[in-house]
């Protein structure tokens, strides 16, 4: 009979300037059982952790514990609410989330492990490697990102105007305005994501999972 893998989730305290807030995680396989994790950063920010369940083939497959977590602002993890504007933009700042994995891997008692990171979790795993210098550090999987805002602003731009013109319009007038959680903004979107996201129709459901979670709450989203 095969000895089923273990899979523990709950939630961890996280301090950061003065305030505690929660991050939602999930460890596919035994943290204890000698072999090097993996720990995962989704993309967004402020997508979920769900479209990267997948990963746990490799606990099932190779004995290797896989780690996934929300990162905060998004899915079971806490959701502060830091106002608008400058306040808005001074809380949610690379520091947050570089603080808020340092804690995890704290908590966990993780003390060697890879990093995977996607999208802008690789655009946070590049930061992490290279600010905190992290000695448990051994890989740095980097998979669909970037190390330049700049080039990626420029990318995705000439990627917004391969929409149909109302599309853009939509877009453009809702990013400006700071009302990327209407409708039509949403609805623009989706045909985003399925023009240069992911083009498998019907669109997987992990993956429908993670941007309804986002379109919940597009707070880290709309604000990084």
């Amino acid at each position: 009979m095969t000895t089923p893998i273990p899979e523990t989730t709950g939630t961890i305290p996280f301090t950061f300037e003065g305030e505690t807030y929660s991050t939602w995680y999930k460890v596919v396989g035994d943290l204890r059982s000698g072999a090097r994790p993996l720990v995962t950063l989704h993309g967004g920010p402020g997508f979920s952790h769900h479209y990267m369940l997948p990963h746990t083939a490799l606990a099932t497959r190779l004995n290797i514990p896989v780690v996934f977590y929300d990162q905060i602002g998004i899915g079971a993890s806490s959701h502060p609410d830091k106002g608008k504007g400058p306040e808005k933009e001074k809380f949610w700042t690379m520091e947050v989330f570089m603080d808020e994995l340092d804690n995890l891997l704290r908590h966990l008692d993780i003390n060697e492990f890879d990093l995977l990171g996607h999208s802008w979790g690789a655009f946070l795993g590049v930061h992490y490697a290279s600010n905190r210098v992290p000695r448990g550090l051994r890989r740095l999987i980097l998979a669909d990102g970037t190390c330049s805002m700049e080039l990626w602003t420029k990318g995705t731009g000439a990627l917004v105007l391969k929409l149909p013109e109302d599309m853009q319009r939509v877009i453009k007038e809702n990013e400006e305005k700071g009302t990327t959680s209407s409708k039509e903004y949403q609805e623009a979107m989706e045909l985003w994501f399925a023009k240069h996201i992911c083009k498998l129709n019907p669109t997987p459901e992990l993956l429908n999972q993670s941007f309804s979670a986002m379109g919940d709450d597009s707070t880290v989203y709309s604000t990084m």
